[in-house]
């Protein structure tokens, strides 16, 4: 079916079923299917459609910028980039007498202080923000979750590997990627979560995802988020 709302044309398929109530679902191409049940008059699901369309369009905005990939980025003012699962525009500002470019997160933006507004400097003044972040982050997750496990980890580090979130190692070491300073703290949480549950069963056996699923009933909402995300986790 197709239904044009506020000048915008949205295309979808309808399929009646044995339910109780009206359920939206778009797929990883950005196809939509109105779940309804049995007898639902057409106007009550283009009610629906009218009702969840901001959330609709943007659902189909994140489907396509993530076909798209990352963006270079030009680190120009209001620029976005992720902190704590939100986009916040950078403000770029110059000052010559401070000794090191940094960041400050103030007022929904996040502040770049540098000496000569260099991309590169730019760069790693975002990144030394979020290795300090993401290390405060940690930290405070394992405090929070340590009563859940006999054994402490005996070192945390902050890493910048292209390839995993969170490692735990035979000498109960814990290792994270600086960019989940860009999720949010429950993602946060679910990866900390994750890697202490290493601490006791070190491989991803049943009884390792039985501890997980104890702690964290719903951890895979986390895993989720960060296999749709982890796209736009860049600076």
């Amino acid at each position: 079916m197709i239904h044009t709302y506020l000048d915008e044309t949205i295309r979808f398929e309808i399929k009646y079923k044995n339910r109780t109530s009206i359920g939206i679902t778009i797929d990883s191409y950005g196809n939509i299917e109105v779940q309804a049940p049995k007898g639902t008059p057409d106007d009550k699901v283009l009610r629906l459609l009218e009702e969840k369309w901001d959330l609709i369009q943007q659902k189909l905005k994140e489907m396509k910028d993530r076909l798209l990939g990352p963006q270079k980025k030009v680190y120009e003012y209001g620029e976005s980039f992720l902190y704590l699962g939100k986009s916040y525009p950078i403000q770029i500002s110059q000052d010559i007498n401070i000794t090191k470019e940094h960041v400050v997160f103030e007022e929904g933006k996040l502040h770049i202080y540098v000496v000569q507004p260099d991309n590169e400097k730019i760069k790693q003044a975002l990144k030394r923000f979020y290795y300090q972040k993401c290390k405060a982050l940690v930290e405070k997750s394992i405090s929070s979750y340590q009563s859940n496990f006999k054994t402490k980890p005996r070192s945390i580090r902050i890493s910048d590997s292209k390839t995993t979130w969170g490692t735990c190692d035979s000498k109960l070491q814990l290792t994270f990627n600086w960019r989940l300073a860009m999720a949010p703290p429950e993602v946060v949480d679910y990866v900390v979560v994750h890697e202490m549950c290493h601490m006791v069963h070190l491989n991803h056996d049943r009884s390792f995802w039985r501890l997980v699923g104890k702690i964290m009933p719903d951890y895979k909402e986390k895993e989720n988020w960060l296999a749709l995300s982890n796209w736009k986790m860049t600076i």
